[in-house]
């Protein structure tokens, strides 16, 4: 029995981008994907994003919808999922909504201990970013974060696949044409394991049609 399941959650355009081609923060989904999206978060323990997309959005996503927060509150979790930030730079402006969203909010990162005391403000909690997944991972569940949707960005999500880590990805395809070199899996990637494109690599657990052309799309990694 895994100690930990990771999920992928994307928006992205029928060319398999997240951005547009100048950068920059980009909202590809409409109203089903943002369903679907808070749905995940309601699973979630803990959402990791990246350096890049923190600084491109300066906030992260909630779940807005109440019956979803009163699940959690049920389970007698907290109303979001912990908010925990993969990033070895701390050039984050402290005025950015992120840091007055509702959340808490960790940070992952090679620092040691001594360096988040003395200027890592703005979050609860420091953890460090081990040589591997696994065992940062296997860290994170020990403090109950068993549960983990990735929300970006291409580089944290390519760190995983390299390292077989994702065990769920979640797509939404959404009726754009964009181009440019923003695309879900950088371009430039040669490290991908080769189990990966198996072909029993990966089962279609569900695909949906989200309104508004959208298409959800969901694989499992086949284990």
């Amino acid at each position: 029995m895994k100690e930990y399941w990771v999920r992928l959650v994307l928006a992205v355009s029928l060319d398999g981008r997240l951005a547009m081609p100048s950068g920059g923060k980009t909202n590809l989904g409409n109203t089903g994907d943002r369903k679907a999206l808070e749905q995940s978060l309601c699973w979630a323990d803990g959402v990791l994003i990246g350096g890049e997309t923190l600084r491109a959005h300066q906030s992260t996503c909630l779940i807005r919808d109440k019956k979803l927060i009163r699940t959690r509150l049920s389970n007698g979790r907290s109303k979001q999922p912990i908010a925990i930030v993969v990033s070895n730079q701390k050039d984050f402006c402290q005025d950015w909504p992120f840091f007055k969203q509702p959340i808490k909010r960790w940070l992952l990162n090679k620092s040691p201990e001594k360096a988040f005391q003395k200027g890592f403000s703005g979050y609860e909690r420091h953890l460090y970013l081990e040589n591997n997944w696994s065992k940062t991972l296997t860290n994170l569940a020990k403090k109950g974060i068993t549960k983990i949707v990735i929300l970006g960005g291409a580089k944290l999500a390519l760190s995983l696949f390299e390292s077989d880590h994702i065990d769920e990805i979640q797509l939404t395809i959404t009726p754009k044409i964009i181009g440019g070199e923003y695309t879900w899996i950088p371009i430039k990637s040669q490290n991908l394991s080769k189990l990966l494109s198996c072909d029993n690599a990966w089962t279609l657990e569900r695909s949906q049609f989200l309104g508004n052309s959208e298409l959800l799309i969901n694989y499992k990694r086949n284990i």
